[in-house]
């Protein structure tokens, strides 16, 4: 029968040295007692966690099937890029939704397969391509004519590198992650101001109202969505690295919330499953600042296509180094590459 500390009384006939195995005995039990409660309650949470990813994330047909809708198959991976991950994130203002066929961020993640190193590559929505099907336009009405499928379809055949996955997420849900893990210290590259909020050059702590006018806004900046890019870049960044820090992953609620709001307006693509998103993330649990560079797709300059819209005119060479460095998992080298005006 389990012994408690109130059964061990210094009266007690037994001589001293058993009376201090019998402690022993007791504090062993009790520790192993505790132990024993710690590992239930870490279970416990982890199925909750599980609990969570499963029943909040969505699955649905965001890549290309070959031979459907006259989809090629991808491009082949070459040997030099091993295991590196090519994640397209796709974007929408919460005031419409991905199904109305906008798409208001696209950014191609590339994972070095050491996990060592991420590159974000932010393909502005008005740089002018060839769509399958649908001859030049601008890189979001991809999605407009066909969602996910044709716009990873479009940037496959852009860069020449395979998509490996695809989310699609909502800017609320951007601005209940930011509230989750307690606001975001985000880099502002050009001054500003809202209705409701002023920006200055310079790192400022952002809750998630403030971080969504900061995503959003555009008419005010300098170089329209190019500088809008730019910001919801330094936003992903401050947000990422929040969500890796100790803040947040050794702070049990805190991971929860941060867990349920990002995945309550998350949509993958059904290969993407729970257990290769946990893989991930736990892969890149060591990333820091300096290890997650930002570049933009590079173009030329702005021109009017023929229906009259504002373009973005592709530097076909720059395109061509961005391609051979994504398929060679080569960024790192390519950061100082950009080519942009």
């Amino acid at each position: 029968m389990l012994e408690t500390f109130d059964e061990i009384d210094e009266t007690d006939a037994d001589p001293p040295r058993s009376r201090g195995s019998r402690v022993r005995r007791a504090i062993a039990a009790t520790v192993a007692l505790v132990l024993l409660l710690l590992v239930g309650a870490v279970a416990a949470y982890l199925l909750f966690l599980n609990h969570e990813l499963t029943s909040n994330v969505k699955h649905s047909a965001l890549l290309p099937t070959p031979g459907v809708s006259g989809a090629a198959a991808p491009p082949a991976r070459k040997a030099a890029a091993k295991d590196a991950q090519n994640i397209l994130f796709i974007g929408s203002d919460s005031r419409t939704t991905v199904a109305d066929g906008r798409s208001d961020v696209i950014v191609l993640m590339h994972v070095a397969a050491d996990r060592k190193t991420v590159t974000l590559v932010h393909f502005p929505r008005d740089l002018y391509v060839s769509v399958p099907g649908h001859g030049k336009d601008k890189i979001n009405a991809a999605f407009a004519y066909g969602g996910a499928p044709l716009l990873v379809e479009t940037l496959q055949n852009l860069v020449g590198v395979p998509i490996d996955h695809v989310a699609v997420v909502g800017f609320e849900g951007f601005k209940r992650m930011t509230d989750a893990v307690g606001g975001v210290n985000v880099y502002v590259e050009e001054a500003g101001s809202t209705s409701e909020f002023t920006f200055h050059k310079g790192y400022q702590m952002m809750n998630g109202e403030m971080a969504l006018a900061f995503v959003r806004e555009r008419h005010a900046l300098s170089q329209g969505d190019i500088s809008r890019g730019k910001r919801q870049e330094a936003f992903i960044k401050a947000l990422l690295l929040k969500s890796l820090s100790r803040d947040v992953l050794a702070n049990p609620v805190r991971l929860a919330q941060f867990v349920d709001a990002g995945t309550k307006n998350l949509t993958v693509d059904q290969a993407f499953s729970i257990g290769d998103m946990r893989s991930e993330a736990f892969g890149m649990r060591n990333l820091r600042g300096s290890d997650i560079a930002f570049v933009t797709a590079p173009f030329t300059g702005f021109g009017t296509a023929p229906n009259g819209g504002s373009i973005d005119i592709v530097d076909e060479p720059g395109m061509r180094l961005l391609g051979d460095a994504l398929q060679n998992d080569a960024m790192s080298g390519y950061k100082d590459q950009t080519h942009t005006p």
